[in-house]
């Protein structure tokens, strides 16, 4: 299926035909973007990669430090972090309000987002809001249409590029207003510092290298897929108009993300296997914390809503 939202000709004239389309996908990249060399590098890039290469060299550690308790640690701190921080917390709760939870409640999943290490609440949804409103364009922060590298990791080290786009923040002021919010944007990299210490003190260096390195690792990786993957290689079963891609097996390592076209289709839902066979294991902690009385105001799409994206009336309307 050809996407609607893919130029004719990009900003200097080019033709599509000019450009050079992603394998077995219908994704054609129009932009470039020398995100390692040929740039600038700014401080917060350099700390970026720092990061990110500290972390991948921890986890090599793992196959010499193995132990089932240190496994065990950073399968509840995928869980923790990946889940409840990042899905749940970050994505569907304040990225996009799909849901309602009690302050306390909030603030904790928002804190196991941070140990995500993957940005601030207030950076990482502010991110994600633009990305939902230049979805697949020149200004989107992460589409493959600049390359399957920038959208997987590249853009992370390029704070430049951000910057470009989206010179200030304006998006996330329900955010900014919130002490708590305000203060982990300001002490971000201590708790991160903070975890690691306290699990090496609790297991040693086994602990250290399981549950940070191998489950920060982890999270990132299959968070960056879906920026990437999630809108080159799938199935559209939405009129989107823009690049997104139900991948089955996105959604089950992610937690229900994979099912990224029903996302982009109804952004607001709290639900994003619409289907019943579509694993989405955040949308069932999320059912079972409304049967708890901790959850309120979870919104899922109407049939209404599906109909006027169907592909079927959307064509009809031509």
């Amino acid at each position: 299926m050809t996407n609607l939202l893919v130029p004719l000709s990009d900003s200097h004239g080019r033709n599509q035909s000019d450009h050079q389309k992603i394998p077995f996908s219908n994704v054609v990249v129009t932009g470039t973007r020398n995100y390692f060399s040929g740039r600038k590098w700014q401080t917060i890039d350099i700390q970026a990669a720092s990061w990110f290469t500290f972390f991948h060299l921890l986890a090599l550690f793992a196959p010499f430090s193995f132990t089932w308790d240190a496994f065990w640690v950073a399968f509840v701190g995928y869980l923790l972090t990946g889940m409840l921080g990042i899905t749940l917390s970050y994505h569907r709760l304040l990225s996009h309000h799909s849901l309602k939870l009690p302050k306390w409640l909030e603030y904790t999943f928002a804190y196991f987002g941070v140990l995500a290490c993957q940005g601030d609440p207030i950076f990482w949804v502010s991110i994600h809001r633009y990305h939902h409103k230049y979805v697949d364009s020149d200004n989107d922060t992460h589409s493959p249409i600049n390359g399957f590298l920038f959208s997987y990791a590249g853009w992370f080290f390029d704070n430049g590029y951000i910057v470009e786009k989206y010179s200030e923040r304006k998006n996330v002021e329900d955010l900014k207003k919130q002490t708590f919010y305000r203060f982990l944007q300001k002490t971000y990299m201590c708790h991160s510092l903070g975890c690691g210490v306290l699990l090496y003190a609790w297991g040693g260096f086994a602990y250290l290298v399981w549950g940070m390195g191998v489950r920060i690792v982890w999270v990132y990786h299959i968070t960056s897929l879906v920026n990437s993957v999630g809108h080159i290689w799938g199935n559209q079963a939405w009129n989107t108009g823009d690049l997104s891609k139900n991948n089955w097996w996105l959604g089950v390592l992610l937690f229900g993300e994979g099912w990224h076209n029903n996302h982009h289709a109804f952004e607001y839902s709290a639900r994003y296997g619409l289907e019943w066979w579509q694993i989405d294991v955040t949308w069932y902690v999320i059912r079972c914390l409304e049967a708890v009385g901790l959850a309120s105001n979870v919104k899922v799409p109407t049939d209404a809503e599906k109909v006027k994206k169907s592909f079927v009336i959307s064509n009809n309307t031509f």
